[in-house]
């Protein structure tokens, strides 16, 4: 028989021989939702609310909880504390609501001497400027998308945060719930005695540029439906208009059944590393076409009541 028909048949059993030996394709994995992922989740992906570094806000809406960050703003996260304690928010109140962008509190006279609530023993009057810190020495868990406004961001114990790896500076975004300390023209101009919370759109231009101390963890839903103050900026302009702070209070300063017993999902777990993907490719029914992108703001931070 010819060499060249015995070739020919030869190649044909080869290649069947070879798809003979390939493992089977693998099944799609299936899609989980964030709601499958936290129902799946393990005690150990969830830490509790920090009680000395947590402050309530009773409103006449319900009550807000913000929890404080020492890690960006030391001096400040200190300074906020210290006014709580000594009760200077007792009675001041919401002076700005501007849709879109934040709400603001504080004390309506702040800026009339003789008329300015006096700080109490142990609030400090002037602070340094806490718009960054240095990166090194921070558990800083990265996205894996680009972000327009940092080099890299990602999450340092549940808050959104940013850093730059060539100036080793690193900062907290503002994010919808980041809460912020006011400011005038002077970058050290701002104590905690006026903070404003964002409502809107996360403005990320103010980011490094006014101290960010923390961010509200339960009770957004207060501070979202406080009526909105007239153009330009959201100011009120009668005193009638202002939603008074009923009282503010550290958490762990309260009797312990009044205390919210909260807990924060752990932004360095691979339970979170899952949500954030189910995020970035939702594929779900709905979804025709999954992103494959999840912007640092529009990643949530699941919170819960303590089981």
């Amino acid at each position: 028989m010819p060499v060249r028909p015995l070739l020919a048949l030869a190649a044909p059993l080869a290649l069947a021989a070879c798809a003979s030996s390939r493992p089977p394709p693998a099944a799609p994995v299936p899609y989980r939702s964030m709601g499958d992922i936290l129902q799946a989740s393990a005690p150990s992906d969830w830490r509790p609310l920090r009680e000395e570094d947590a402050v309530v806000l009773e409103l006449p809406g319900g009550r807000v909880v913000i929890e404080l960050a020492p890690d960006f703003a030391p001096r400040h996260a200190d300074n906020v504390k210290a006014l709580v304690r000594g009760g200077y928010l007792d009675g001041l109140a919401v002076l700005r609501s501007q849709d879109g962008f934040v709400v603001q509190w504080g004390d309506p006279d702040g800026d009339e001497p003789g008329k300015a609530r006096p700080y109490p023993r142990g609030a400090e009057r002037k602070l340094p400027a806490e718009f960054t810190r240095p990166a090194a020495g921070l558990a800083f868990h990265r996205l894996p998308d680009p972000d327009g406004f940092a080099p890299e961001t990602g999450f340092v114990q549940g808050f959104p945060a940013a850093r730059d790896p060539r100036s080793n500076a690193a900062w907290l975004a503002h994010c919808y719930g980041a809460v912020g300390a006011g400011r005038g023209e002077e970058a050290d101009s701002s104590t905690g005695a006026e903070l404003y919370v964002v409502i809107g759109q996360a403005p990320r231009q103010l980011d490094r540029n006014i101290t960010v101390v923390g961010r509200v963890v339960d009770g957004m839903e207060v501070l979202s439906v406080i009526p909105r103050g007239p153009p330009p900026m959201g100011f009120y302009e009668k005193a009638e208009q202002r939603i008074p702070i009923r009282s503010a209070r550290l958490v762990a300063d309260l009797p312990a059944a009044q205390r919210p017993r909260l807990q924060i999902l752990r932004t360095e777990t691979a339970t979170f590393d899952a949500m954030v993907e189910s995020r970035r490719n939702r594929r779900d029914a709905w979804y025709k076409v999954p992103a494959g992108h999840v912007d640092l703001c529009l990643v949530p931070i699941p919170v819960r009541a303590a089981p």
